[in-house]
């Protein structure tokens, strides 16, 4: 896996489900693969890093064989995609615990905010190539 950039979320959230297309959207290259925290697949994938939040409380990014997690995650999928997207980056000069305290804010209140479904969402044919499991 250390070839590919993949994106691990939280398969039953309506954001993070939101968030994924919006990647597939702008991901012009497919850069990314995806995973549902959720998975058997990111348990084995992720079972050797030390994470920061609680399975599936967490955005995670493993590039190059390295983890990152919650805001840092999110800018560095941010500087691969197209259009303007990837001047989001800039916000990578803020100190990670004022960018993650906004990001865990957001977390906490992911669910009443957006929502949650019963089961992790399902791809259509033409992106499961996309998808990792």
């Amino acid at each position: 896996m250390s070839s590919q950039s993949v994106i691990f979320f939280d398969g039953v959230c309506n954001l993070c489900n939101s968030t994924v297309q919006f990647v597939i959207k702008h991901d012009r290259r497919q850069y990314f693969k995806f995973a549902a925290l959720q998975s058997e697949f990111a348990q084995e994938q992720l079972s050797g890093f030390v994470l920061k939040a609680k399975r599936g409380d967490s955005f995670v990014l493993v590039e190059d064989g390295k983890v990152y997690e919650q805001s840092t995650a999110a800018l560095r999928v941010a500087k691969k995609l197209s259009g303007l997207w990837r001047l989001l980056y800039i916000f990578i000069v803020v100190p990670p615990f004022v960018r993650d305290a906004v990001y865990n804010f957001v977390a906490r209140n992911r669910y009443k905010w957006f929502g949650k479904q019963e089961s992790c969402w399902v791809p259509t044919p033409d992106l499961k190539s996309r998808f990792l499991d």
